[in-house]
């Protein structure tokens, strides 16, 4: 999904393959890129990675819903959204945040917000594999 300022997906795309998918702005100072990367552990007991499953319908539209909120809140930033689902192994991305605005410090304050009503909204569930 697109809009002005805000693009979204959730596929089993690795998040290398879409970081990329729109240029820097000659606007915006600012371009971070957060990475949600999968650890080894999970309650304290080694894992080979996540398994992440979603309800596809509603997760990509509670995505489509925070950047439509996020962009109205504040309109002068871009913003990517990816999520992997499928298997991730350990030490990969499973979320790209990818927020271009004026300033680092707005850069960084919506890129909080995003992963607020991120893992607050969007039904993706993770299912750990553990090593047995």
């Amino acid at each position: 999904m697109e809009n002005q300022g805000f693009i979204c997906s959730i596929s089993d795309e690795p998040i290398t393959s879409v970081e990329n998918s729109f240029a820097p702005s000659t606007t915006h100072g600012a371009d971070i890129r957060f990475h949600g990367v999968v650890r080894d552990r999970e309650d304290g007991r080694l894992i080979s990675g996540i398994d992440y499953s979603q309800y596809e319908k509603m997760a990509l539209r509670e995505l489509e819903k925070i950047g439509e909120a996020m962009t109205s809140e504040f309109p002068d930033h871009l913003a990517h959204v990816h999520h992997k689902v499928g298997f991730v192994a350990a030490g990969e991305a499973s979320l790209l945040i990818r927020i271009q605005t004026a300033h680092s410090a707005e850069a960084f304050e919506r890129c909080l917000e995003y992963l607020k009503r991120i893992k607050t909204t969007v039904p993706i569930w993770k299912k750990p594999i553990f090593v047995e």
